[in-house]
């Protein structure tokens, strides 16, 4: 057994949790999913869960505020280096994402991970953060 810390990929902001709570009243259990496809594909996609077919090669990055977080293989081999904070902004997002009609919506902050982070990554058996 190891001593290695483990490396959360995503979190959130409290102003995220405090938008979840509203959406999760109204909409029940919810996912994200980042496609960095077209029409504000490089911001999460919040769907009621269910209503989103998650593919075989979309990457579970962890749980936001008990919502599980999605990101299409294509982008996750360009983020992988990356630690996600979900946060949310005032403007409208995507029109299919839950939190449309808020008037806010939810945006990515990153940052890299420290080489301490990137060498536990490695450790739990994750490819090197370069790696394509």
């Amino acid at each position: 057994m190891t001593d290695t810390p483990t490396v959360e990929r995503v979190t959130y902001t409290p102003q995220a949790a405090a938008l979840l709570d509203t959406l999760k009243a109204r909409h029940g259990d919810l996912l994200f999913h980042q496609s960095g496809g077209c029409c504000d594909g490089s911001s999460p996609m919040c769907y009621p869960a269910g209503e989103f077919r998650i593919g075989s090669r979309d990457v579970y990055l962890g749980d936001v505020y008990g919502c599980p977080f999605y990101m299409s293989g294509a982008q996750f081999a360009l983020w992988r280096h990356t630690h996600l904070t979900v946060d949310v902004v005032a403007g409208r997002g995507g029109g299919f994402s839950c939190e449309s009609p808020e008037g806010v919506r939810f945006l990515i902050r990153s940052r890299l991970f420290t080489p301490e982070e990137t060498a536990a990554l490695a450790e739990a058996g994750e490819p090197p953060t370069g790696a394509q």
